[in-house]
């Protein structure tokens, strides 16, 4: 800009002790008028302080006799004059960098409404579709299922027989036909079958609950809250 070079000019044209002043006036002006000035002309006041400082520099060395000290002060006042504007920039702009992190950062409320951790996931359970241990069954998965009290054969060959000699009282299967599940008479031993991984769990003193998302839920007692299987078991049941 023209103003900038006219003004460094000024400054190395004149006396040292002529531009000092000039230079210590506009400091002040940045440091008293801050709240005042509007941000345009806080900005060409830090503009001629940088310029300004470099022009009266620049007069430093010819009052000094040129030479060597004339540059060597010349050099030390730019390392510690613009070592002095930056602090001075940093001190000025300190207001403006707080609004701004306070801007950024959420108020206490928005922080106390804000979840914590993996949102929660309702659990809805399908309820258990018990059948009769007798006779034939459909097979969701395809074929029909062959049930006594000792047991039961699939299509493809495979069997799940009962425990002990009380035998099976209802059987069932997952929504899907993944799971296949049978349980005693008193509900003491509760057997399940997982068809798509072929393991095969015998569980005593628990009952069936419902399915959520093709695996079995179980409890204790009634109106205890269900557990996965993967918990009753203490590890991976094969989801």
């Amino acid at each position: 800009m023209p103003w900038i070079l006219a003004w460094v000019l000024l400054l190395a044209l004149l006396p040292w002790w002529l531009g000092l002043p000039l230079l210590l006036a506009l400091v002040a002006a940045a440091l008293l008028l801050q709240h005042r000035l509007a941000p345009r002309h806080a900005t060409l006041v830090r503009r001629a302080l940088r310029w300004g400082l470099a022009g009266w520099l620049l007069a430093l060395p010819r009052a000094l006799g040129g030479g060597i000290p004339g540059w060597g002060a010349a050099l030390l006042g730019v390392l510690a004059g613009y070592t002095l504007l930056a602090g001075l920039e940093v001190w000025l702009q300190r207001d403006q960098r707080r609004a701004s992190a306070t801007a950024a950062s959420p108020d206490w409320p928005e922080l106390a409404r804000a979840p914590i951790g993996p949102p929660a996931e309702i659990i809805e359970l399908q309820p258990p579709a018990w059948q009769p241990a007798s006779g034939e069954l459909p097979d969701p998965q395809g074929g029909t299922v062959h049930c006594r009290a000792e047991g039961c054969r699939f299509a493809d060959g495979e069997c799940i027989e009962a425990p002990g000699t009380a035998g099976f009282a209802q059987v069932g299967f997952s929504p899907q036909g993944r799971w296949f599940v049978a349980c005693t008479p008193d509900q003491r031993v509760l057997a399940l079958w997982d068809r798509q991984r072929g393991r095969r769990h015998q569980l005593r003193g628990w009952q069936l609950c419902g399915w959520y998302r093709e695996q079995p839920w179980l409890s204790r007692h009634e109106g205890d809250m269900p557990l996965a299987l993967a918990a009753v078991l203490g590890g991976d049941a094969g989801n």
